[in-house]
């Protein structure tokens, strides 16, 4: 089942680093907090591709890195702890993008990064 769930993991980065660079840019663009571009040295495109190269390479590293999966499961837990304010901040301001176009819908996803984080620490040890 480990194996599933990391499987799942690694093509879901891929896919998701994928979008991040070509046709669910600005989508994303929706989960870069203010304060991260406000005071950072990036824009939100900037900020988009950055966390896109860095999805994809988790996703390739837990293809084709068996022996580091510990490492790379404890860097990819801890990354997506990193962007969850992208989803709070998503939620608090109310910016529509992938489908979430409610509060509610917004706020539901929140439920899910607790998920995403037990997953990749779970299936990688």
């Amino acid at each position: 089942m480990k194996s599933v769930v990391r499987g799942a993991l690694a093509l879901a980065m891929l896919f998701a680093g994928i979008s991040h660079l070509t046709f669910a840019r600005r989508d994303f663009q929706a989960q870069v907090p203010d304060v991260l571009v406000e005071k950072g040295p990036l824009d939100r495109d900037a900020v988009v591709v950055a966390s896109g190269v860095v999805e994809a390479a988790f996703g390739l590293s837990l293809l084709v890195l068996p022996k580091e999966r510990r490492r790379i499961g404890a860097a990819l837990a801890a990354f997506f702890v990193a962007i969850f304010p992208g989803n709070i901040d998503q939620w608090r301001k109310g910016r529509s993008a992938f489908g979430l176009d409610t509060d509610h819908k917004r706020f539901g996803r929140l439920f899910f990064q607790p998920l995403l984080v037990a997953a990749a620490w779970w299936s990688t040890r």
